[in-house]
């Protein structure tokens, strides 16, 4: 499927159930990756039930490896987030990625329309890598303003992840899987994303509105 933005055009993989989907699932990729990462087949494994649509973001359907700003990341994310809320209409949303991906799920996540009833925030870097003069930004206001929503987040990171793992907070569920940022302990993310689901799916979170 291809979703045409303003900075060119998202591809995304839908993987359907053979019935009618009970939700939408819809996952962004790392800042250099794609969507065949372990921990996002691993997520998609774990939504039996829900149409799992996998967003590659234009610069990476243009070839290019270096993201552009979050402005523009945003922007193609919003577009894809439209077009598949008018094929899949009234489904309860879950909006999610890993690393950059889930920097971009969440800053979307507290504009949306309509708001996801979760995040699933996969080896989010809660650090940025370092600058030259050796300080390291601090991404932890992106998934906190997820929190502050009131909209239910599971953070899985591994746990030598050298971005560090957000702490656990009101909304905020974390789960530690052997191994680094790459997340490629399929089995462990499985299980902790299938299990969080159909909780969020039981109990959606209601908007602050």
């Amino acid at each position: 499927m291809i979703v045409e933005t303003p900075h060119g055009p998202a591809e995304v993989v839908l993987d359907r159930p053979d019935d009618e989907p009970r939700g939408l699932l819809v996952l962004g990729h790392g800042a250099g990756g794609g969507i065949e990462a372990p921990d996002l087949l691993a997520a998609v494994a774990a939504a039996p039930g829900l149409v799992a649509a996998r967003v590659l973001q234009p610069y990476r359907v243009a070839g290019r490896k270096a993201p552009p700003r979050a402005p523009q990341l945003d922007e193609a994310w919003a577009c894809v987030l439209a077009e598949l809320t008018a094929l899949f209409p009234g489904v309860p949303q879950v909006h999610g990625g890993r690393s950059s991906g889930a920097r971009v799920a969440c800053r979307g996540a507290v504009v949306a329309e309509p708001r996801p009833v979760g995040v699933l925030a996969l080896a989010f870097p809660l650090l940025a890598p370092a600058r030259k003069d050796g300080t390291r930004p601090d991404r932890s206001p992106e998934i906190d303003a997820v929190d502050d929503a009131g909209i239910p987040v599971l953070a899985v990171s591994g746990g030598r992840d050298r971005f560090g793992v957000p702490p656990t907070a009101a909304h905020r569920e974390v789960v530690t899987v052997s191994g680094d940022h790459s997340l490629r302990a399929q089995g462990p993310v499985r299980a902790a994303v299938e299990r969080w689901l159909r909780l969020v799916s039981t109990n959606p979170c209601q908007s602050t509105d």
